[in-house]
């Protein structure tokens, strides 16, 4: 393992042990958040109130000692109330620049879908270009910048499904789901006093995390990983059951998640495996799917594991 590549890897290990201490029994979902922190990406987190999704938000922001900012989505809220808005100040004469919540490194989105589609849209910029456009001038967001947005999928009345524009913008939906019997009682041993998420101390610094970023771009992708990703692509967009399939934005997640993921795993390239292991998270809230299917809660999940089957893989001398 190269020097670079080391550095990934140690980052990621202190983040992962450090949300470990709150969060427990959810191994795979700490691990793929981090990967969407060191690659820059957002995620949307769904799951019945109380399983953790906020809890999860708070200690990732906890462990890499930045700051972060909680915004409760209703519909009565403003995307002003999110990006910042221009006041006139009468001391000067002039109008003043308020930011928003949005100016912090992670911003945790509770039940984005309560807000309206026009407040949903306000963090279209943010998440895409990482700045907000207020009047004409422009502001550059904080760096990392992270949007965590939680759902709760059993609501019905009063809320707002995610524009597939809206949704494109996530790199991960991860769900967090009930815990295995003895995970369940780590949970209540840890949070039985209260204080378990306050006392959680920083994991890394902002430039550790920043410099972990720079160190996956040394993963390399050979072209028959790429043909294989764009085969993947090309099968959510071809399947009888898709009525929309997955977009170029998201080939080009699935790529980047799968070197953080090789990297992760202690090597410079990219093999079959990383992206399997990624793929139903990056692609599957990016598929719409006929009616009778939509239904099914795993329905996309379920699709996208079907076409892995179905799918050709790069054989491993034409990998290495």
């Amino acid at each position: 393992m190269g020097k670079e590549l080391a550095v990934v890897l140690q980052t990621a290990e202190k983040l992962i042990n450090n949300i470990k201490l709150v969060i427990k029994g959810k191994d795979d979902i700490i691990e793929k958040i981090v990967v969407c922190l060191l690659l820059g990406g957002h995620v949307l987190l769904e799951d019945v109130p109380g399983s953790g999704k906020t809890t999860l938000a708070k200690a990732l922001a906890a462990s890499i000692n930045g700051e972060f900012k909680r915004i409760q989505m209703t519909p009565d809220l403003l995307p002003a109330d999110i990006t910042g808005v221009n006041i006139f100040d009468l001391k000067t004469s002039e109008f003043k620049f308020v930011k928003g919540p949005v100016f912090t490194n992670i911003l945790i989105a509770d039940e984005i879908n309560r807000a309206t589609p026009k407040t949903q849209s306000g963090l279209l910029e943010c998440m895409e270009e990482n700045q907000v456009t207020i009047d004409g001038v422009t502001y550059k967001l904080e760096k990392p910048f992270m949007v965590i947005a939680t759902e709760n999928p059993i609501d019905t009345q009063g809320v707002f499904p995610l524009p597939e524009a809206q949704i494109d913008r996530f790199l991960m939906k991860l769900y967090m789901e009930y815990p295995s019997h003895d995970s369940m009682l780590e949970i209540f041993r840890t949070h039985l006093k209260k204080g378990a998420l306050e006392h959680l101390k920083p994991a890394v610094t902002l430039a550790e995390v920043m410099q972990a970023a720079e160190m996956i771009e040394e993963v390399t992708v050979e072209d028959s990983m790429i043909e294989y990703v764009a085969n993947l692509i090309e099968a959510t967009r071809t399947h009888e059951s898709v009525i929309l399939g997955v977009s170029q934005r998201g080939g080009i997640a699935l790529l980047r998640a799968a070197k953080c993921i090789a990297a992760l795993r202690g090597r410079n390239y990219v093999k079959p495996d990383d992206v399997k292991y990624i793929a139903k998270d990056v692609m599957a809230h990016r598929i719409i799917l006929k009616n009778n299917i939509r239904i099914k809660k795993s329905g996309a999940r379920d699709l996208i594991i079907d076409i892995l089957e179905k799918t050709a893989v790069p054989t491993e001398e034409n990998i290495e």
